[in-house]
């Protein structure tokens, strides 16, 4: 009888994912057989694993290697995004805990799935085949559902987690049916011989199977980084859920959809990219102007930034249009810093919340500024930087996603992104009114900053600062990470 010999797999690329799913896995199972009470010690070890996982990450910089017969790589590309995961999924546990035991809902398995979440983003960075993209989509996918509905007691949350998991389940039917279709076409579902195979077509746009696998693609992807005219879910969705998690919904899983379109569309279909290109022109256009003037008549502040995430995610997408070396690069940098003054804006909003959310507009932050000035001023700098106000990250990161476009002649992109741009400073500058120039109407007595908090709040000013003022170490790993591409 003939021996069946396995062959030799490197687990090299995988070993941070590995280390995150044995840890969420022993975290569940201590959940269950311990006895009832406080579970902030999950949120304590969860966030020492994140820790730890990014020192795996970080020691594979240098590396390229290709595991499960190309279908995995490690790369400098993956490794910028995994890094980008960690820090979101890392700055979400840390302002979770205090907002979990508010709202009674501080339940142990919280933690678990915000690192299988943080696996799946992992592995479509990672992914240079479309099932392994479709898998760490999937685990990303799930386990968004649940924590968008985490809070079982609030009806909002449960309208969040259904809408969530009914529209991104119609999404995810767009995208596995354009893998289908693009396997059709080309025999494979391996990214780089995609690209060798479309690349020895004669007239591959006139390839209806291909194109229509393309479209469908375009339009799943879409739907993942809430761009117009697939953002329907975002507003709903980021209200409902809870704060921390629409936190980390906004930043982590976005910049996972960006990691996977990057890769796909810049490197299976490079000789399509005057057709993609001309879609994309137009989708960053629709939704920079649905998500700027949308939020300018946003009075629930979390509405009004997941509009603004929406507007965010349309100036991300005049980099991806550029398809050059700045556009891209600009876009890794903008994932982030959208990342760190995202997640510290939430942050603040927590603080300043009462029990069960009932403050949750921007007016209820009059007079913030007076009874919390360190807060307010980091509020202050979060909104300047989202407005794109130097000397802050997000100044930097929009100024050379523009520079891309005008490098590859989108002039008219470029104005209409700056135009946007300009748009965006009426609805953060009334942040900043509200709570420097009204009267306080509370004394929010109730605003406590726990240690964890203060590190995250901490971190991402910090970022925010050092990034628009010496952003050119960033910029070089960023370009260093598109440059195999």
């Amino acid at each position: 009888m003939d021996m069946i010999t396995m062959p030799a797999i490197n687990m090299t690329p995988i070993l941070p994912e590995i280390f995150l799913s044995v840890l969420a896995m022993a975290l569940l199972l201590i959940n269950v057989f311990s006895p009832g009470g406080s579970k902030s010690y999950l949120g304590y070890v969860s966030f020492i694993g994140i820790i730890a996982a990014a020192v795996l990450v970080g020691a594979g910089w240098n590396g390229y290697i290709e595991s499960f017969n190309g279908a995995v790589v490690l790369d400098k590309f993956a490794t910028f995004f995994k890094m980008i995961f960690l820090l979101s999924a890392g700055m979400a546990i840390l302002i979770t805990d205090q907002y979990m035991e508010r709202e009674e809902c501080n339940h142990g398995e919280l933690y678990p799935i915000i690192l299988f979440t943080t696996v799946g983003m992992m592995l479509m960075a990672s992914g240079t085949d479309l099932m392994t993209i479709f898998l760490g989509l999937e685990l990303m996918s799930v386990s968004l559902y649940v924590l968008a509905g985490f809070n079982r007691k609030n009806l909002k949350s449960n309208e969040a987690g259904l809408k969530y998991f009914l529209l991104g389940s119609f999404s995810t039917g767009f995208l596995l049916y354009g893998m289908a279709l693009v396997y059709g076409a080309t025999g494979t579902t391996r990214i780089s011989k995609i690209a060798q195979i479309v690349a020895q077509m004669t007239m591959p746009s006139s390839n209806i199977l291909l194109l229509a696998g393309v479209l469908l693609l375009f339009t799943g992807f879409a739907f993942k980084v809430a761009a117009a005219p697939f953002h329907m879910w975002t507003p709903d969705v980021y209200e409902g859920a809870p704060t921390p998690m629409t936190a980390f919904m906004s930043t982590g899983p976005k910049a996972a959809a960006f990691a996977a379109s990057l890769r796909l569309f810049l490197v299976a279909f490079p000789t399509l990219q005057v057709e993609w290109s001309q879609l994309l022109w137009v989708l960053a256009v629709v939704t920079m102007t649905v998500g700027n003037i949308t939020a300018l008549r946003q009075d629930n502040i979390k509405r009004m930034l997941a509009y603004s995430s929406i507007a965010h995610a349309g100036y991300c997408l005049v980099g991806f249009t550029a398809g050059n070396g700045t556009g891209t690069s600009a876009i890794l940098f903008y994932m982030l810093s959208y990342a760190l003054m995202n997640i510290g804006a939430f942050a603040i909003i927590i603080l300043v919340a009462k029990k069960g959310e009932s403050n949750g507009t921007v007016m209820d932050l009059a007079g913030f500024g007076f009874k919390h000035p360190a807060l307010a001023l980091a509020m202050t700098v979060f909104m300047f930087s989202m407005a794109g106000v130097p000397p802050t990250a997000g100044f930097i990161g929009k100024f050379y996603l523009f520079s891309g476009a005008i490098q590859q002649g989108y002039i008219w992109l470029a104005i209409l992104g700056v135009l946007n741009s300009a748009a965006s400073v009426y609805y953060y500058l009334r942040v900043i009114v509200y709570m420097y120039m009204k009267d306080p109407t509370e004394e929010f007595e109730w605003t406590k900053v726990t240690a964890p908090v203060a590190i995250a709040l901490v971190l991402s000013v910090a970022g925010t600062l050092v990034l628009g003022v010496i952003p050119s170490f960033v910029l070089e790993y960023a370009q260093l990470a598109i440059r195999l591409l």
